[in-house]
Protein backbone atom coordinates (compact mmCIF):
# COMPACT_ATOMS: atom_id res chain seq x y z
CA UNK A 1 0.00 0.00 0.00
CA UNK A 2 1.49 3.33 -0.89
CA UNK A 3 2.78 5.47 1.90
CA UNK A 4 -0.25 8.51 2.55
CA UNK A 5 1.07 12.57 2.75
CA UNK A 6 0.72 12.26 6.86
CA UNK A 7 2.62 9.10 7.07
CA UNK A 8 5.04 10.82 5.21
CA UNK A 9 4.96 13.23 7.76
CA UNK A 10 3.87 15.87 5.15
CA UNK A 11 1.37 18.16 4.52
CA UNK A 12 0.81 18.66 0.66
CA UNK A 13 3.31 16.83 -2.05
CA UNK A 14 3.51 16.70 -5.80
CA UNK A 15 4.77 13.93 -7.95
CA UNK A 16 6.50 14.02 -11.25
CA UNK A 17 4.43 17.76 -11.81
CA UNK A 18 5.06 18.86 -15.11
CA UNK A 19 3.22 22.25 -16.53
CA UNK A 20 3.56 22.94 -20.04
CA UNK A 21 1.76 26.24 -21.87
CA UNK A 22 1.16 26.85 -25.28
CA UNK A 23 1.42 24.36 -28.22
CA UNK A 24 4.46 22.82 -30.50
CA UNK A 25 6.88 25.08 -30.67
CA UNK A 26 5.73 27.50 -29.06
CA UNK A 27 5.20 25.34 -25.97
CA UNK A 28 7.12 26.78 -22.80
CA UNK A 29 8.02 24.23 -20.02
CA UNK A 30 7.43 25.89 -16.70
CA UNK A 31 7.92 23.14 -14.68
CA UNK A 32 9.75 19.97 -15.49
CA UNK A 33 8.96 16.53 -13.63
CA UNK A 34 8.72 18.05 -10.20
CA UNK A 35 8.45 15.75 -7.27
CA UNK A 36 8.65 17.49 -3.45
CA UNK A 37 6.74 17.36 -0.42
CA UNK A 38 6.38 20.83 2.26
CA UNK A 39 6.63 19.20 5.61
CA UNK A 40 4.27 19.51 8.77
CA UNK A 41 4.70 23.02 10.84
CA UNK A 42 7.49 23.93 8.86
CA UNK A 43 8.40 27.39 7.71
CA UNK A 44 9.56 26.52 3.30
CA UNK A 45 10.50 28.96 1.31
CA UNK A 46 10.59 28.28 -2.23
CA UNK A 47 13.03 30.26 -4.37
CA UNK A 48 14.46 31.10 -8.11
CA UNK A 49 14.75 33.68 -10.56
CA UNK A 50 11.75 35.22 -12.51
CA UNK A 51 10.73 32.55 -14.56
CA UNK A 52 11.99 29.62 -12.65
CA UNK A 53 8.78 27.97 -11.99
CA UNK A 54 8.21 29.18 -8.33
CA UNK A 55 4.60 30.71 -8.39
CA UNK A 56 3.12 27.95 -10.90
CA UNK A 57 4.42 25.03 -8.22
CA UNK A 58 2.75 27.43 -5.33
CA UNK A 59 -0.24 27.68 -7.64
CA UNK A 60 -1.06 23.70 -8.46
CA UNK A 61 -0.25 22.93 -5.11
CA UNK A 62 -2.94 25.04 -3.61
CA UNK A 63 -5.15 24.13 -6.57
CA UNK A 64 -5.42 27.57 -8.12
CA UNK A 65 -4.21 26.19 -11.40
CA UNK A 66 -3.76 22.43 -13.26
CA UNK A 67 -0.70 20.74 -13.81
CA UNK A 68 -0.23 19.30 -17.34
CA UNK A 69 0.78 16.03 -15.95
CA UNK A 70 1.53 14.01 -12.55
CA UNK A 71 -0.27 14.44 -9.42
CA UNK A 72 -0.81 17.01 -6.69
CA UNK A 73 -2.08 16.02 -3.05
CA UNK A 74 -2.97 18.39 -0.30
CA UNK A 75 -2.85 16.08 2.90
CA UNK A 76 -4.42 12.73 1.80
CA UNK A 77 -6.70 14.66 -0.82
CA UNK A 78 -5.50 13.65 -4.08
CA UNK A 79 -6.40 17.28 -5.93
CA UNK A 80 -5.39 16.60 -9.47
CA UNK A 81 -8.29 15.98 -10.90
CA UNK A 82 -11.07 17.43 -8.59
CA UNK A 83 -14.04 19.69 -10.01
CA UNK A 84 -13.87 23.19 -9.87
CA UNK A 85 -16.86 23.35 -6.97
CA UNK A 86 -14.44 20.81 -4.84
CA UNK A 87 -11.51 22.53 -5.04
CA UNK A 88 -13.32 25.68 -4.13
CA UNK A 89 -14.55 24.43 -0.90
CA UNK A 90 -11.02 22.84 -0.21
CA UNK A 91 -9.50 26.15 -0.51
CA UNK A 92 -11.74 27.81 1.75
CA UNK A 93 -11.64 24.89 4.72
CA UNK A 94 -8.17 23.59 4.27
CA UNK A 95 -5.55 26.68 2.62
CA UNK A 96 -4.74 30.06 3.68
CA UNK A 97 -3.17 32.67 1.42
CA UNK A 98 -1.14 35.63 2.34
CA UNK A 99 -0.29 38.05 -1.28
CA UNK A 100 2.00 40.54 -1.85
CA UNK A 101 -0.99 42.86 -2.90
CA UNK A 102 -2.81 41.46 0.89
CA UNK A 103 -6.16 41.40 -1.06
CA UNK A 104 -8.21 42.87 1.43
CA UNK A 105 -12.21 43.43 0.81
CA UNK A 106 -12.30 47.76 0.91
CA UNK A 107 -15.95 47.46 1.86
CA UNK A 108 -15.73 45.50 4.85
CA UNK A 109 -14.19 46.14 8.24
CA UNK A 110 -10.74 44.68 9.46
CA UNK A 111 -13.19 42.04 12.02
CA UNK A 112 -15.27 41.76 8.44
CA UNK A 113 -12.01 40.65 6.45
CA UNK A 114 -10.35 38.27 8.96
CA UNK A 115 -13.69 36.41 9.45
CA UNK A 116 -14.49 36.23 5.81
CA UNK A 117 -13.41 32.48 4.68
CA UNK A 118 -16.09 31.67 7.47
CA UNK A 119 -18.85 34.08 5.92
CA UNK A 120 -18.12 31.84 2.47
CA UNK A 121 -18.64 28.93 4.17
CA UNK A 122 -21.60 29.75 4.77
CA UNK A 123 -20.99 29.63 9.17
CA UNK A 124 -20.47 31.62 11.76
CA UNK A 125 -16.70 30.75 13.94
CA UNK A 126 -17.52 27.88 16.57
CA UNK A 127 -16.61 29.56 20.17
CA UNK A 128 -13.23 27.64 19.97
CA UNK A 129 -12.66 29.31 16.67
CA UNK A 130 -13.73 32.46 17.53
CA UNK A 131 -11.33 32.21 20.85
CA UNK A 132 -8.42 31.14 18.20
CA UNK A 133 -9.12 34.72 16.13
CA UNK A 134 -8.84 36.73 19.46
CA UNK A 135 -5.91 34.92 20.00
CA UNK A 136 -4.43 36.07 16.97
CA UNK A 137 -5.86 39.48 16.45
CA UNK A 138 -4.11 40.67 20.15
CA UNK A 139 -1.10 39.00 18.82
CA UNK A 140 -1.11 40.50 15.87
CA UNK A 141 -1.53 44.24 17.86
CA UNK A 142 -4.97 44.95 15.96
CA UNK A 143 -7.77 45.00 18.83
CA UNK A 144 -8.17 48.66 18.26
CA UNK A 145 -8.29 48.49 14.10
CA UNK A 146 -11.08 45.78 14.03
CA UNK A 147 -13.93 48.60 13.27
CA UNK A 148 -11.76 50.26 10.68
CA UNK A 149 -11.52 49.57 7.43
CA UNK A 150 -8.55 48.59 5.07
CA UNK A 151 -7.87 52.09 4.12
CA UNK A 152 -7.22 53.50 7.01
CA UNK A 153 -4.43 50.94 7.88
CA UNK A 154 -0.71 50.87 7.09
CA UNK A 155 0.38 48.41 4.25
CA UNK A 156 2.19 46.64 7.32
CA UNK A 157 -1.21 46.20 9.39
CA UNK A 158 -3.38 45.35 6.54
CA UNK A 159 -0.50 42.27 6.07
CA UNK A 160 -1.16 41.08 9.68
CA UNK A 161 -5.18 41.62 8.54
CA UNK A 162 -3.82 39.13 5.79
CA UNK A 163 -2.06 37.20 7.95
CA UNK A 164 -4.70 36.89 10.48
CA UNK A 165 -7.31 35.99 8.05
CA UNK A 166 -5.25 33.41 6.58
CA UNK A 167 -4.87 31.50 9.73
CA UNK A 168 -7.94 31.95 11.30
CA UNK A 169 -9.26 28.79 9.63
CA UNK A 170 -6.22 26.36 11.31
CA UNK A 171 -6.03 25.83 7.76
CA UNK A 172 -3.57 22.79 6.69
CA UNK A 173 -1.09 24.91 4.81
CA UNK A 174 -0.43 28.87 4.24
CA UNK A 175 0.82 29.90 1.07
CA UNK A 176 2.44 33.50 1.00
CA UNK A 177 3.22 34.80 -2.46
CA UNK A 178 6.35 37.64 -2.01
CA UNK A 179 4.41 38.25 1.40
CA UNK A 180 6.78 41.33 2.32
CA UNK A 181 6.86 42.57 -1.73
CA UNK A 182 4.88 45.38 -1.03
CA UNK A 183 6.55 46.82 2.63
CA UNK A 184 9.23 48.65 3.86
CA UNK A 185 12.00 46.91 4.92
CA UNK A 186 11.58 47.15 8.75
CA UNK A 187 7.58 46.11 8.61
CA UNK A 188 9.01 43.08 5.99
CA UNK A 189 10.88 41.52 8.44
CA UNK A 190 7.75 42.13 11.18
CA UNK A 191 5.79 40.40 9.10
CA UNK A 192 8.41 37.72 8.07
CA UNK A 193 8.84 37.45 12.09
CA UNK A 194 5.03 37.27 12.64
CA UNK A 195 4.92 34.20 9.89
CA UNK A 196 8.00 32.14 11.50
CA UNK A 197 6.22 32.45 15.13
CA UNK A 198 3.38 31.28 13.44
CA UNK A 199 4.88 27.97 12.59
CA UNK A 200 7.23 27.74 15.19
CA UNK A 201 4.66 28.94 18.23
CA UNK A 202 1.18 27.54 16.53
CA UNK A 203 2.59 24.24 14.15
CA UNK A 204 1.21 26.07 11.01
CA UNK A 205 2.89 24.65 7.71
CA UNK A 206 3.70 27.62 5.59
CA UNK A 207 5.05 27.82 1.86
CA UNK A 208 6.01 31.04 0.85
CA UNK A 209 7.43 32.19 -2.36
CA UNK A 210 9.97 34.58 -2.43
CA UNK A 211 13.03 35.71 -4.49
CA UNK A 212 14.31 37.87 -1.59
CA UNK A 213 17.52 36.29 0.49
CA UNK A 214 16.49 38.18 3.62
CA UNK A 215 12.58 37.11 3.41
CA UNK A 216 14.37 33.30 2.83
CA UNK A 217 16.54 33.19 5.49
CA UNK A 218 13.55 33.42 8.07
CA UNK A 219 12.43 29.29 6.46
CA UNK A 220 13.46 26.32 8.40
CA UNK A 221 13.60 25.05 4.80
CA UNK A 222 14.59 26.61 1.82
CA UNK A 223 14.17 24.87 -2.17
CA UNK A 224 15.71 26.71 -4.73
CA UNK A 225 14.17 26.26 -8.27
CA UNK A 226 16.10 26.85 -11.86
CA UNK A 227 14.34 26.37 -15.34
CA UNK A 228 11.33 24.24 -13.50
CA UNK A 229 13.11 22.17 -12.01
CA UNK A 230 14.60 21.64 -8.10
CA UNK A 231 18.11 22.03 -8.30
CA UNK A 232 18.93 22.61 -4.51
CA UNK A 233 16.91 21.66 -0.88
CA UNK A 234 18.59 22.57 2.10
CA UNK A 235 18.03 23.60 5.70
CA UNK A 236 17.95 27.07 7.06
CA UNK A 237 20.89 29.57 5.78
CA UNK A 238 21.95 33.19 5.90
CA UNK A 239 20.71 36.03 3.30
CA UNK A 240 24.64 35.69 2.65
CA UNK A 241 24.66 32.05 1.86
CA UNK A 242 21.12 32.44 -0.59
CA UNK A 243 22.81 35.46 -2.33
CA UNK A 244 26.28 33.15 -3.19
CA UNK A 245 23.89 30.25 -4.45
CA UNK A 246 21.67 32.53 -6.46
CA UNK A 247 24.83 34.49 -7.88
CA UNK A 248 25.75 30.57 -8.91
CA UNK A 249 22.37 29.77 -9.92
CA UNK A 250 22.80 32.36 -12.39
CA UNK A 251 26.34 32.19 -12.96
CA UNK A 252 26.02 28.47 -14.20
CA UNK A 253 22.45 29.01 -16.15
Amino acid sequence: MQPTTSDLGLVARVASLTKSYGQSENRVTALADVSIGIRRGEFTAIMGPSGSGKSTLMHIMAGLDSPTSGRVWLGDTEITSLGDTALTVLRRRRVGFVFQSFNLVPTLDILGNIVLPFELDGRKPTTAEGAWIDELVASLGLEDRLTHRPHELSGGQQQRVAIARALGTRPDLVFADEPTGNLDSRTGREVLSLLASASKDYGQSIAMVTHDPIAASYADRILFLADGRVVEDRGPSTPEQISSFMLGMEARA
